[in-house]
């Protein structure tokens, strides 16, 4: 097959990987990470319970490398850490330890349990990260939709890092990539994960902001049907205004999965988040 006709196909690949989360979708995402330079770790148990895994991607450059935590979306009731290995991928080809840990979904738990699941992902990283090659003092937590939703409240709500032991001067960002900040469940599942004695007030981040938060970089659709634009501008507004260095980004003509979906290989061109990622780590201390 020629290169010209090879690149084509690999673009209706990638147009439809973005038009559908299917498991066929991710696996087109995922083949060329299974071919890149970085070392998988997988399913490493962060806990005693089966559900307590992660997979850990290793840089190929010298240690001690900064670590990037991130959680996949699904609006906590779908997902798994292995549909998203070309995160991880490519992440480690930045120079940084990737780590992608599980967590229990809906209708196994509800809020805030997931929280409770995350922030124990990070004290494992917090204690063991150094033996992967990557510096536990430089942890920056991200994820896509609902994982970015959590990334925030782990990163701007210090209890539950805190109640899981973790030294919360050792978070050093946020990345957020199309994250429901300001979340109203507006749905059946979503009222019965988002539930009393529960209130709006403990699951939005809005009101977690603060002058102690870590310096975010918010990347957001600007055609999201799914979680709207607002739900970034007014999170990093509410960041800046406490003097929070904050990076907004906003991709014209782009939507919720595009965010997450240019970190594999097959659609990169369709939008500069893994460039923007970059730029975001090098800034950090």
């Amino acid at each position: 097959m020629s290169s010209s006709r090879t690149y084509s196909v690999l673009l209706l690949l990638g147009t439809r990987f973005l038009s559908a989360c299917s498991a066929v979708s991710f696996g087109i995402a995922n083949l060329p990470a299974r071919f890149a330079r970085s070392h998988r770790e997988a399913s490493v148990p962060f806990g005693p319970a089966a559900w307590q895994k992660l997979d850990l991607y290793r840089p190929a450059g010298a240690a001690p490398a900064p670590v990037v935590v991130f959680w996949f979306g699904g609006g906590w009731a779908d997902g798994n850490k292995e549909d998203y290995r070309f995160v991880g991928a490519a992440l480690a080809s930045l120079g940084y330890v990737a780590v992608l840990p599980d967590y229990r979904l809906y209708p196994q738990v509800r809020f805030p349990t997931f929280l409770d699941d995350a922030a124990g992902a990070v004290a494992w990283v917090q204690a063991h990260v150094a033996d992967y090659g990557g510096d536990p003092h430089r942890i920056v937590l991200m994820g896509h939709s609902a994982g970015a939703h959590m990334a925030a409240m782990l990163a701007l709500n210090p209890e539950y890092l805190q109640r899981a032991g973790v030294d919360t001067h050792n978070i050093a960002g946020l990345i957020g990539l199309s994250g429901p900040y300001e979340l109203d469940p507006d749905d059946a599942t979503l009222r019965a994960i988002f539930a009393a004695p529960y209130t709006a007030h403990d699951w939005q981040v809005l009101p977690y902001a603060s002058a102690r938060s870590p310096p975010a970089l918010l990347i957001q659709g600007a055609d999201d049907q799914r979680v709207w634009p607002s739900n970034s501008e007014h999170l990093a507004a509410a960041l800046q205004s406490d003097g929070v260095r904050v990076t907004l980004r906003v991709y014209p003509q782009r939507g919720h999965a595009d965010t997450v979906a240019a970190l594999a290989w097959v659609v990169r061109y369709r939008s500069p988040t893994i460039h923007d990622i970059e730029r975001f780590m090098q800034s950090l201390p």
